[in-house]
C-alpha cells in the first residue's frame, strides 16, 4: 500500500502541468504520477500542429478565437468555458516558454504563427511538426527538477477506489461517492498495488484505439473514462469522436496511422480527388480549411462516390524549403514510403483522432465523484462541444491543469487520507489459457466500431453495433472475473466500455450535429443538448 497526498494518473500535458504547479506552490505535498508506459509516451507527444492562443494582438483578439471555437463546436459548447480557456490560454503558454518550451520564430524574431482549419487568424504556436513532443519534453524536464513529484513508469491503473470497495452498494444515484486512490498493476513485478491519496486526478488521454484506423498511440484505450464510468461517475457527449481528415494512407498498414497535420492545409495544401480535381468547394466556402467534421465527411463521401481507398492532398505548389523546414517529419515519413510530397500528391484518409466527450467536469476539473478531478482529453468540459477546433487540445490541457491546481490547493488540507482500504483480491482466478481470445476480441471490436459507428451512422448500424458489443462484453467480463489480471485484458475491457458509451450516446442523439452524422436523422435540433450517460 503506497500513500501520497496527490495521485495523478497520466503524464501528458494536463497531468504534468497540474503536478508541476502544485509541487512548486506546495513543496510539502507528495505527488505521485503514474504512467502505464514511459514518461514520454502520451497523446500529448503525438500532437503535431501546435497550440492555439491569441498572440498577435494587432491581428487577433479573444472574441475571434471564441467565435471560431463556438462555430466549430456546432452549438454544444459551454460558452463560459470557451471564454475561460481562450482568455487564460496565452498566460499558460507563456509559462511553458518560461519552463523552456521552444516554438518556431520567423526571420524577424517573432513567433511564426500558423493557421489551421476553422481558425480565422494565424494563432498556432508550433515547434516544427512535433509540437506535442516539445511540450512533453519541457514538462518532463521541469517535473524532474521537483523533488516532491515522483513519476512511476510501467504502472497500469485498473480501477479507482470508492466506497464500493469498502462493501457499500454504489449506484449512479448514490450521494457522496468519494475516491480514495486506485488499484494499480505494476508491469515489472506483475503485482497489483494499492495507491492511496487525499486527491486523485485522472489525466489519461483519449480512446482512439477503439477504431481500426487512428492517429492515437496504442496507449489511447480510454482507461480514465472507463474507470470513472464503472465507478458510477457521470460521462457526457461520447458520440462526438473526431476523425482527423488527413492521415497518411499506407497500403502496408500501421498502428497508429501517421498524421498529416492540419497545418499543411494551413500552409496551402489542397484536397483533391484521385483524378486531380478539387472538391471541397462543394461542401464549404472555407474549402480545405473548413472545420474537421466537415472536411472528414467530405473526404469520406468522395471516397464512397468514387470507390477510392483514399483521396489526395496536393502540396506540390508549396515552396520546398518552406515545407521541409516546417514539416520535416511529415516530409521524411512520406519519402520513407516512396512519396515525394514536393513532386507527388500525398494519399490521405480520415482516421479517428480525438475524443471530444468524456468525463464530465466543471470549469475546475471537478467530477461527479468527490476527491476526484479530471483534465485533458479524457474529459468533457464543454470547450469542444460537438467538434474540437484544431490546436485547442493542448491549450485545454494547460488551462485545466492550472484550474485543477487551484481547486486542489483550496481543499487538500481539509481532506483526510482514507487508509482502511482492502488489498486487491485475486482469489479464485487462474492464468489465461489463450491470449488469442483477447487479440481476436480487440480486432472484432475495432471492426464493429469502424463499420457501424464511424463518420456516417444509421439507426440500424448502431443497433447492430450494440448487439455485437454486448456479446463481447459478456465474454470479456467472464475472462476478467476468472483469470489473472493483465494490462491487455484491462485495456480490452476499457475499450469495450468506450465502444458502448460512443454507440449508446449516438443512439440517443436523434439529430446530426458536428461529428455525429446519422442519415436517419439528418436535421439538427434548434437547441443545445448534452448526452449524459
Amino acid at each position: 500500500m503506497k500513500q501520497s497526498d496527490v495521485l495523478v494518473i497520466g503524464a501528458g500535458v494536463a497531468g504534468l502541468s497540474f503536478a508541476i504547479r502544485l509541487a512548486e506552490k506546495r513543496p510539502d505535498l507528495s505527488i505521485t504520477v503514474l504512467t502505464k508506459t514511459h514518461d514520454s509516451e502520451s497523446n500529448t507527444s503525438y500532437a503535431q500542429g501546435g497550440v492555439a492562443a491569441v498572440w498577435n494582438s494587432r491581428m487577433d483578439d479573444y472574441q475571434k478565437h471564441i467565435d471560431d471555437t463556438l462555430d466549430a463546436g456546432d452549438g454544444i459548447c459551454d460558452a463560459s468555458v470557451v471564454e475561460i480557456v481562450v482568455k487564460e490560454g496565452p498566460q499558460r503558454v507563456k509559462e511553458m516558454i518560461e519552463w523552456g518550451a521552444r516554438f518556431d520564430k520567423d526571420n524577424t524574431g517573432d513567433y511564426d504563427l500558423g493557421r489551421e482549419g476553422g481558425h480565422s487568424e494565424n494563432r498556432i504556436l508550433h515547434f516544427k511538426d512535433i509540437t506535442g513532443w516539445e511540450i512533453q519534453r519541457t514538462l518532463n524536464e521541469r517535473a524532474n527538477q521537483l523533488s516532491n513529484i515522483e513519476v512511476l513508469e510501467q504502472y497500469f491503473t485498473i480501477d479507482i477506489i470508492t466506497q464500493h470497495h469498502l462493501g457499500r452498494n454504489v449506484t449512479r444515484l448514490t450521494p457522496g461517492v468519494e475516491c480514495y486512490g486506485a488499484y494499480v498493476f505494476n508491469k515489472q513485478s506483475r503485482e497489483i498495488e494499492t495507491f492511496l491519496a487525499k486527491v486523485t486526478v485522472l489525466a489519461t488521454g483519449g480512446a482512439g484505439q477503439v477504431y481500426k484506423n487512428t492517429t492515437n498511440p496504442v496507449i489511447a484505450t480510454g482507461d480514465g473514462i472507463s474507470m470513472l464510468y464503472r465507478a458510477k461517475g457521470r460521462v457526457a457527449n461520447m458520440e462526438f469522436m473526431q476523425f482527423h481528415p488527413t492521415s497518411l494512407y499506407n497500403p502496408a498498414g500501421e498502428n497508429p496511422s501517421f498524421l498529416i497535420s492540419e497545418a499543411v492545409r494551413g500552409m496551402g495544401g489542397i484536397l483533391k480527388t484521385t483524378d486531380g480535381q478539387e472538391f471541397m468547394q462543394k461542401y464549404d466556402p472555407r474549402q480545405s480549411l473548413a472545420p474537421r467534421d466537415i472536411v472528414a465527411r467530405a473526404i469520406d463521401n468522395e471516397m464512397k462516390l468514387h470507390g477510392d481507398d483514399f483521396e489526395f492532398l496536393d502540396c506540390t505548389h508549396i515552396p520546398e524549403h518552406q515545407f521541409i523546414n516546417h514539416f520535416p517529419n511529415i516530409y521524411e515519413k512520406c519519402k520513407s514510403i516512396g512519396i515525394d510530397p514536393m513532386k507527388e500528391m500525398i494519399p490521405v484518409v480520415p482516421a479517428c483522432h480525438y475524443t471530444c466527450g468524456g468525463i464530465m467536469t466543471d470549469a475546475f476539473g471537478r467530477t461527479s465523484i468527490s476527491r476526484l478531478y479530471a483534465a485533458g482529453e479524457c474529459t468533457y468540459t464543454g470547450l469542444h462541444g460537438a467538434n474540437r477546433l484544431a490546436s485547442n487540445s493542448l491549450l485545454e490541457g494547460l488551462v485545466l491543469g492550472e484550474r485543477v491546481f487551484q481547486a486542489v490547493l483550496e481543499s487538500i488540507d481539509s481532506i483526510p487520507l482514507q487508509t482502511s482500504i482492502p488489498a486487491w483480491d485475486a482469489e479464485g482466478t487462474t492464468e489465461p489459457k489463450e491470449m488469442v481470445m483477447l487479440t481476436q476480441s480487440l480486432k472484432e471490436l475495432k471492426e464493429i466500431m469502424s463499420s457501424y459507428v464511424g463518420i456516417v451512422r444509421t439507426d440500424a448500424r448502431l443497433k447492430r453495433a450494440l448487439d455485437r458489443l454486448h456479446l463481447l462484453y459478456r465474454e470479456t467480463e467472464l475472462l476478467y472475473n476468472t483469470t489473472i489480471i493483465s494490462p491487455q485484458l484491462c485495456e480490452l475491457r476499457n475499450l469495450i466500455t468506450i465502444g458502448y458509451l460512443i454507440t449508446k450516446a449516438a443512439q440517443m442523439r436523434k439529430e446530426s450535429r458536428g461529428l455525429h452524422y446519422n442519415t436517419d436523422h439528418p436535421e439538427k435540433f434548434p437547441y443545445q443538448e448534452v448526452t449524459f450517460l
